[in-house]
């Protein structure tokens, strides 16, 4: 546990109620905040005791309050004197952090209003991972830290020695050469079952996995604040084992009306459809920390990380339409050129992917945008019960030409944002041929930085449109 101050502190009270200390005195009172949250903490144990000899005859041992609602607490008829302040919570417990103080002077008649908090997340970063000089003399940089508390599925019960890793993307430019690097740190659990992964990117994105034994989280995506510290717990379980239940409603984002028949399926695991009120269940979902895709035939797909575990809570998903999404996209575009796209004729000169343009696709008699990659080799198009599956050849693999499972589904990208691993019906939707401007396609070992942020081991489909 990182201490932040030498407390002085009694341990948390079991059920505690507040002493009197006589009828004369000062107020003191206060609010208690969670500095993450961005929000009052309710149920902290606030302890006021005292910092010096006279001050502790007067008062007669520490005193103890709890906050309310709105994290406010208050200590009547406090002698005069010099006190320390601090308080417990659960909240303190999960992030391996004690309590912070504060030290307040009373005087007689004049009453004390004060503030307790939890740490910031750029102040816990510090403190857990410290910190850093950077490159520009005398500038102190501090790299994210991610933290949290690797738990069974199964109980909640936490997990010793598990292994965690985070793993992202690093992009250098120098000069006329474009550099990346998939940075990787690795930690191991302490005994209550709490890791820190330190110097992770702030304000970018990382992948996120633990394991120990035959049970494991899916890698799942964590988007780091640009305070520099995220909390995220992880629950362990068996992938292949299923038993577990999750519930859930599809609705429209627009409207809230339930998004009939949408289909809900974990990664390389169980599906199932939105009945018409937009409501589904998966009953033999794999225990633990898993990936969650939610979609509909001309709606913006939702992929999440969701816990299978006991008594989780029923989950709602709000999809927008391509067309409100592409909509805003565009909007956002017109404030300046586009970059991104004005890279195509240099992309297609290095040869490392291949390139067509709207004349091509007339040329070819392509109908659907998706008749495309039918002609393209290296890619797969095939008709399944949910729908036309998209897949590439792994690039790790490219020996083995017609194996299904030597197969993997591609990133595909809109204008520069990406699809997640979209259908080809979905391709068909949200561009259609006589909105298609240019595409490029990618197989993994040649993917630009830019469009490989998912590093999902695959390729690249990357769309734009007129």
């Amino acid at each position: 546990m990182i201490a932040t101050a030498a407390l002085g502190l009694l341990a948390p009270p079991a059920g505690a109620q507040q002493t009197a200390a006589g009828a004369s005195g000062t107020l003191v009172s206060g609010v208690v905040r969670d500095s993450i949250a961005r929000a009052p903490l309710a149920g902290a144990w606030v302890q006021l005791v005292t910092a010096d000899s006279l001050a502790a005859a007067a008062l007669g041992g520490a005193r103890t309050a709890m906050s309310d609602s709105l994290g406010r607490f208050s200590f009547e008829h406090v002698p005069e004197g010099r006190y320390r302040l601090g308080f417990f919570h659960a909240v303190l417990d999960s992030l391996g952090i004690e309590a912070p103080l504060r030290d307040i002077t009373v005087r007689r008649g004049r009453a004390v209003q004060t503030e307790l908090a939890v740490p910031s997340g750029r102040t816990l970063g510090a403190l857990i991972c410290g910190e850093r000089i950077g490159r520009d003399a005398g500038v102190v940089v501090t790299g994210a830290a991610v933290i949290g508390v690797v738990r069974d599925a199964r109980g909640g019960a936490p997990v010793a020695d598990a292994v965690v890793s985070g793993e992202w993307m690093e992009i250098s430019i120098g000069g006329a050469r474009i550099d990346r690097r998939r940075p990787r740190v690795v930690v191991t659990t302490g005994a209550n079952g709490w890791f820190a992964l330190c110097n992770a990117p702030v304000g970018g994105t990382m992948f996120l996995t633990a394991g120990h034994g035959a049970d494991s989280t899916d890698v799942i995506e964590a988007s780091v604040p640009t305070d520099g510290f995220l909390r995220r717990d992880l629950y362990l379980g068996r992938a292949r084992l299923g038993g577990g239940r999750v519930t859930g409603v599809v609705v429209k984002a627009e409207t809230g009306q339930p998004l009939t028949y949408a289909q809900v399926h974990f990664v390389d695991g169980p599906a199932t459809r939105a009945n018409e009120r937009g409501e589904w269940t998966i009953g033999n979902a794999p225990p633990g920390t898993r990936v969650l895709e939610v979609r509909a035939v001309g709606y913006y797909p939702e992929r999440r990380a969701v816990d299978v575990i006991d008594a989780a809570p029923p989950i709602r998903s709000a999809l927008l339409t391509f067309k409100a999404v592409l909509d805003t996209v565009r909007i956002i575009a017109k404030v300046g050129p586009d970059r991104q796209f004005s890279g195509f004729d240099e992309r297609a000169r290095s040869g490392m992917g291949r390139f067509y343009t709207a004349a091509d696709l007339e040329r070819r008699g392509v109908i659907e945008t998706s008749d495309l990659f039918k002609m393209v080799p290296g890619v797969y198009v095939e008709r399944t019960a949910t729908g036309t599956l998209l897949q590439m050849r792994s690039a790790f693999t490219a020996d083995v030409q017609t194996d299904p499972s030597y197969r993997c589904r591609p990133s595909v990208y809109l204008d520069g944002m990406q699809l997640w691993e979209a259908s080809a019906d979905e391709i068909d939707v949200a561009a259609p041929v006589r909105r298609v401007r240019a595409i490029e396609v990618y197989t993994e070992s040649n993917v630009p930085p830019q469009f490989n942020r998912a590093m999902n081991g695959c390729g690249a489909i990357v769309i734009w449109s007129k």
